[in-house]
């Protein structure tokens, strides 16, 4: 039998539609896709590349911790960009985050994100 629990925190925005923050099941942690929102103010308040960037990791850092992971036991990430000449500048911050553990990733160009946003990153994560 499958395993399957949700996880909420207030620490990320919550959920702009039917969906939940991240899954726990069997052993991993499955986020849904983050967008820059602040959590604090429930609004995109990152105007660059970079800062909606780390706002989407500070997002999926809090969830993960929320669910008993952390942003080392990432083993993949999927990044959606409107852009994909912003490449090397999400290279960048991924450098800053993920210096020596650097988790499987995709990269795909959208056409549009919810709210307009530049970027938004989902998480596969294991709770060991």
């Amino acid at each position: 039998m499958v395993s399957r629990k949700i996880v909420a925190t207030d620490k990320a925005p919550k959920a702009i539609g039917p969906y939940s923050q991240a899954i726990i099941s069997n052993g991993f942690v499955f986020t849904s896709g983050q967008v820059p929102i602040n959590p604090a103010s429930g609004k995109v308040e990152a105007t660059t590349f970079k800062e909606q960037v780390r706002q989407d990791l500070a997002n999926i850092a809090a969830i993960l911790e929320a669910a008993g992971s952390d942003l080392r036991r990432i083993v993949k990430l999927t990044v959606f960009l409107t852009d994909l000449s912003k490449f090397t500048e999400l290279n960048e911050v991924f450098l800053e985050y993920f210096p020596d553990n650097q988790a499987a990733r995709s990269a795909v160009q959208v056409s549009r994100l919810p709210l307009d946003v530049m970027v938004e990153i989902e998480a596969v994560a294991t709770l060991e």
